[in-house]
């Protein structure tokens, strides 16, 4: 690494003026007598690998579920048990046939009936171009016949009802096609007119759908990064709810007309370790910056309580959470020893340690779209320095370009550990030799072995033990360091119902959402 001589601070927060809220739509909208809704939202942006509503492009399936565009075959209740949705049920055959019991009198917003061949276009289409479903799923072949799906898999898949309600697994009609700007026809109750990355999309009325009559004419979904313009929207009325507002901002709709609905979920705030960096191989470099993370300030101070103190991907509330496993806890003194056991020591008074002329300097890469890692990154950046390491953030919505480049050494994200319930995914997409997301490269033979067992371990407690093992190893190598699990809020306004948070952070946008 080379030497650096202060700490450089990036952080380029995007903002996203409101185009149209309280503008001539809304005029003409209550001229005509229509329902018309504007839904601010921090997340539909190509920095979060939401570019547009195709499900199988990216991240993006969970603006198709978030937004009442699709629906998957099973979805979660609000204690995160599989339930029913656009299928009546399953059976497993054997450990690698599943058959999937299709719901009658679905229709695509194409006009096109859901039926089992419709279902298998999707699906087959979906791991074709999709590494991480091709991969959670392990799909061998897919026979239709009438309403009745048969899914014959390569190995034995546990998760694989659980996997096929992640977003990616929104049922869309693939005879309908994508459109060029990533447009789908899905079967929920909004179907999308227009779709305009970084910018929002616009939502009218599935007058077909097949489980009640939408009350809303149309939805104005808005692509809003910065907090300030977000509070201000909501404050003027020009917002009837949003999604993502800055958490000093939530005293200001604490009392009528506006309601907030909380949930504890399982996404969490966390850093991952680029092996690549030599200083980071150290395994005391490692365990001396994750104990000197002050995750009890950074939750109870920076997010002023909207979150709870992390020790691995999971809350405590799972089987597998927090309650059964130990993190390197908080102590600046033991880091301090750490780092001088290795060399790392201040041989000039600056107040940063070095070894062979170089400073122990990091470069921590985030991004802006979640609040909440820009202050993370302000919070590690103290603490680090209070042993020694020089931290220089690069807080930015080109995130993804630096990772490829492998600028980097500590990336910060966000993700939602177990959207399916299940432990396995966040394992399989973060931490396997073959993960997509393994950002870092980090290999651990233990944890290779945990996950063949896992993979074929259908009984549900017996997974939660095998799952408390794996985190517990990804611990004991500090490879990640879980900061925060989030407290997700959703303000509305006046006379606004049906809008709620929930557990998956999938369903926003649904049937009942209505305003009076």
């Amino acid at each position: 690494m080379k030497k650096r001589s202060g700490i450089l601070t990036v952080c380029l927060l995007a903002v996203c003026l409101l185009s149209g809220c309280g503008s001539p739509e809304q005029g003409t909208a209550e001229s005509t007598g229509e329902k018309v809704f504007y839904y601010g939202d921090t997340t539909f942006n190509a920095e979060n690998d939401e570019k547009d509503v195709n499900p199988h492009n990216g991240y993006s399936g969970w603006a198709c579920i978030r937004y009442g565009i699709g629906e998957t075959l099973f979805k979660y209740s609000d204690s995160m048990e599989l339930e029913p949705w656009l299928a009546t049920g399953y059976e497993l055959v054997d450990e690698n046939t599943w058959v999937v019991t299709l719901r009658d009198g679905v229709t695509f917003t194409s006009g096109r009936a859901m039926d089992a061949e419709a279902v298998k276009e999707c699906l087959d289409h979906l791991v074709e171009v999709h590494e991480r479903a091709k991969g959670d799923l392990k799909i061998r072949e897919i026979t239709a016949d009438g309403q009745t799906l048969t899914i014959r898999t390569q190995e034995p898949v546990p998760a694989l009802m659980n996997y096929l309600a992640d977003p990616y697994g929104c049922i869309i009609d693939m005879q309908a096609g994508i459109t060029e700007d990533g447009n789908v026809s899905g079967t929920g109750p909004y179907r999308a007119t227009e779709v305009e990355t970084d910018v929002g999309l616009t939502l009218v009325k599935n007058e077909n759908f097949w489980n009640g009559t939408p009350k809303l004419d149309t939805i104005y979904v808005r692509t809003i990064t910065d907090g300030d313009t977000m509070t201000m929207a909501m404050q003027t009325g020009e917002l009837d709810a949003a999604y993502g507002l800055p958490y000093s901002s939530l005293s200001l709709f604490a009392n009528d007309p506006y309601t907030i609905s909380s949930v504890e979920t399982s996404r969490s705030f966390f850093a991952q370790m680029n092996y690549a960096t030599e200083a980071l191989q150290d395994p005391n470099v490692r365990a001396a910056i994750a104990g000197a993370i002050d995750k009890e300030g950074f939750t109870q101070v920076l997010l002023e309580g909207n979150g709870s103190a992390a020790n691995g991907p999971f809350p405590e509330s799972f089987a597998f959470g927090d309650a059964s496993v130990t993190a390197q806890p908080y102590d600046p003194e033991e880091s301090r020893r750490l780092l001088a056991a290795s060399g790392w020591t201040d041989t000039d008074g600056d107040g940063y340690v070095d070894k062979d002329g170089e400073i122990l300097s990091i470069r921590w890469l985030t991004y802006p779209s979640r609040q909440e890692l820009p202050l993370l990154a302000e919070s590690v950046q103290a603490s680090l320095k209070e042993i020694g390491i020089l931290v220089e953030v690069n807080c930015t919505a080109n995130h993804l370009d630096f990772i490829e480049n492998g600028e980097w050494d500590i990336y910060a994200s966000a993700f939602v550990c177990a959207p399916t319930g299940d432990p396995e995914y966040f394992f399989t997409t973060h931490c396997l030799d073959d993960s997509t997301k393994n950002r870092g490269g980090y290999h651990s033979d233990r944890l290779e072995e945990l996950e063949e067992q896992m993979s074929g371990t259908f009984d549900p407690e017996e997974r939660a033990v095998l799952a408390t093992k794996m985190t517990q190893t990804i611990l004991d190598d500090n490879a990640f360091v879980f900061a925060s699990h989030l407290k997700m809020s959703i303000v509305s306004g006046e006379g606004v119902t049906g809008l709620t948070a929930h557990p998956c952070d999938y369903y926003e946008i649904t049937v009942d959402l209505d305003k009076n």
